[in-house]
């Protein structure tokens, strides 16, 4: 288990963990990230990170992505 913002361009892995407080793991949740989904590093842009969940494309920042804990591939 590592923090997603440790994965580089093209990684995979399946979310095992989301820190934070109640909203942002809710508001999180509503952007597709829940534990067991398969999370895709699509690019790093300055501080954010370009993900691929669920059918979506999602950017986030780095201190978002520092809240979910991945099981890597």
């Amino acid at each position: 288990m590592v923090p997603l913002i440790t994965a580089g361009n093209g990684d995979t892995g399946s979310i095992v963990r989301i820190t934070g407080r109640d909203e942002t793991r809710r508001h999180l949740a509503e952007l597709g990230f829940v534990v067991g989904a398969d999370v895709t590093v699509l690019n790093r842009v300055g501080g954010s990170m370009i993900l691929a969940v669920k059918d979506s494309r999602v950017a986030l920042d780095q201190t978002m992505a520092a809240r979910i804990s991945v099981d890597p591939r």
